[in-house]
């Protein structure tokens, strides 16, 4: 990209940033698993299995089913 072009995204990046800040927004990194990562899939299948059939699993997930508040959302 040419340099007078990064000088105008920039530009634009940091007018929007300041327009977020100014309505009460706050910019926030957050780190999250590497889905594409090797062997992401497999890890997510054994940690299944370790709570397949566990009874407090079971009511954690019945408690979320019976909190969960799903007005206005549609399936």
């Amino acid at each position: 990209m040419e340099r007078e072009n990064m000088t105008g995204v920039v530009e634009r990046v940091q007018k929007h940033r300041a327009g977020l800040r100014k309505a009460g927004m706050r910019p926030v990194q957050i780190w999250v698993p590497d889905t594409r990562r090797e062997g992401f899939a497999e890890e997510c299948k054994r940690q299944s299995a370790l709570i397949n059939n566990d009874q407090h699993e079971k009511d954690v997930l019945r408690f979320l089913d019976e909190t969960a508040d799903r007005e206005g959302w549609t399936a």
